[in-house]
């Protein structure tokens, strides 16, 4: 969301907290540990200030039942909190998966309100999910689920209040029910701004499908560009790894080799497979449309996940989960370039290994902004009910998306000038103190009320 790419099976469950000596993958307090690395270099920052912005303005749960299709009855519980209304409105996934966890909510509206402020857009970050199985649901039955947890969450939602948009197992489809079922409830208004990723045909955003991909293109050919990776300028020729093969990390391959790009190996939850020379990108689409996986693809070496991650090349895109580099693996990265494509794909620690080994990781909160972005363009474009061409949106889209990277890296060089051990500090802690000191201070701007 997350406006990032399909879920695939962890290799480590996001909430699982490690034994003793071990990491705690806690989205949450992962969330929190990147805010305490990053706030201490924002200047001026209270005390008071930086407990308010660390937690979430609203968190709630509902609870709903549902009529299956075989007659019985299922309660299903369904999460949605605000971090951050400092900006604007709360703006965030909605997601159905059976490890939803209120925690892991909270996380994931923490990191966009972070991501708005980036990308500089009005927004602060909110997130939401429901806890159940979409491959064990029907169409009906999902329909009635997204309907009942929409009216459970009544006039928590608005288009000025909190504005979902696509997650994990919800797309285009689930943003049309869920605008019905708010239009229903609310009748007589615009209500399209109510919610992104919606179908064309009801207000959505041409480019929004290539969004997230085609931001993330934008940032790491500005951040190469600007320097960030010494003897690595452009992603012509680079050779690329992308874990999850889903719907954002395959268009992201797409975008990458069309940029010139060499996309050596790729992998989801079947498997992963490699070529030296460069795999076909639309035959392996095609093999894993037939197939299910993109294991077994013709003219192809199988590997695992794990070699996938160690392989030698220059930009590695995480593209599927949370938590798959962290301190058992960081070790073996090899990759020049890390482009966060998921959400919180690396842990603090493994931050700390990959500073302390040279390797730049363009976080996730700038790396992936390319969906909220374009999120935003559609929620202008149904405020004023106007569609904006193609063209248009992803020049849009390039401006927005340099300019948050120009800003990330300056941010980085000034604090790496200005600190002692300046060396410590990698890009996501400059991405996070860029992102505080915007939030903090149009919180003081706006005065403590009352």
């Amino acid at each position: 969301m997350s406006h990032a790419g399909t879920r695939q099976a962890p290799v480590e469950k996001a909430e699982k907290v490690g034994k003793a000596g071990e990491e705690d993958l806690n989205s949450y307090r992962i969330a929190q540990l990147q805010f305490d690395r990053a706030s201490q270099y924002v200047p001026n920052l209270r005390q008071g200030l930086i407990d308010f912005l660390k937690s979430p303005s609203r968190a709630i749960t509902v609870h709903f039942p549902v009529e299956l299709q075989d007659g019985t009855v299922h309660t299903f519980t369904g999460y949605r909190v605000l971090h951050s209304a400092v900006r604007g409105p709360g703006k965030g996934g909605m997601r159905f998966h059976p490890d939803v966890t209120e925690d892991e909510m909270r996380a994931m509206a923490s990191w966009m309100t972070w991501k708005c402020a980036v990308a500089d857009l009005p927004f602060g970050g909110a997130n939401g999910g429901v806890v159940c199985d979409p491959k064990k649901l029907s169409e009906v039955e999902l329909r009635k689920l997204t309907r009942r947890f929409v009216a459970a969450l009544g006039d928590n939602l608005g288009p000025h209040i909190d504005i979902p948009g696509p997650d994990v197992n919800t797309g285009p489809e689930v943003m049309a029910w869920i605008y019905d079922t708010y239009h229903v409830m609310h009748p007589g208004r615009n209500n399209r701004p109510v919610v992104t990723g919606k179908p064309l045909t009801l207000g959505g955003s041409l480019g929004r499908r290539e969004a997230a991909a085609q931001g993330a293109l934008c940032v790491t050919r500005r951040a190469l560009a600007r320097g960030v990776v010494p003897g690595l300028a452009s992603v012509n020729g680079a050779r690329v790894a992308i874990q999850g093969f889903g719907h954002t990390g395959a268009i992201a391959a797409a975008l990458f080799a069309t940029a010139g790009a060499r996309v050596i190996a790729v992998s989801d939850s079947g498997g992963g497979i490699y070529r030296q020379e460069g795999i076909d990108v639309a035959a392996t689409t095609r093999h894993r449309d037939e197939t299910g996986s993109v294991a077994g693809c013709p003219g192809t070496e199988r590997v695992t996940n794990a070699q996938l991650l160690a392989m030698h090349c220059d930009i590695l895109i995480p593209a599927a989960l949370e938590n798959q580099i962290r301190a058992d693996n960081a070790a073996t990265v090899r990759a020049r370039l890390i482009v966060e494509l998921a959400n919180g794909p690396s842990t603090p620690q493994a931050d700390r290994i990959l500073c302390q080994r040279g390797i730049q990781v363009l976080p996730d909160i700038l790396a992936n902004a390319g969906g909220v972005t374009v999120s935003y363009f559609e929620w202008v474009q149904n405020l004023e009910n106007d569609q904006w061409l193609l063209d248009e949106v992803n020049a849009k889209l390039r401006r927005r998306m340099e300019t948050a990277t120009d800003a990330v890296v300056e941010t980085w060089k000034r604090l790496r000038t200005q600190t002692p051990s300046g060396g410590e500090i990698d890009l996501r802690i400059a991405a996070y103190a860029l992102a505080i000191g915007r939030v903090a201070e149009a919180a003081l701007a706006r005065g403590i009320w009352p």
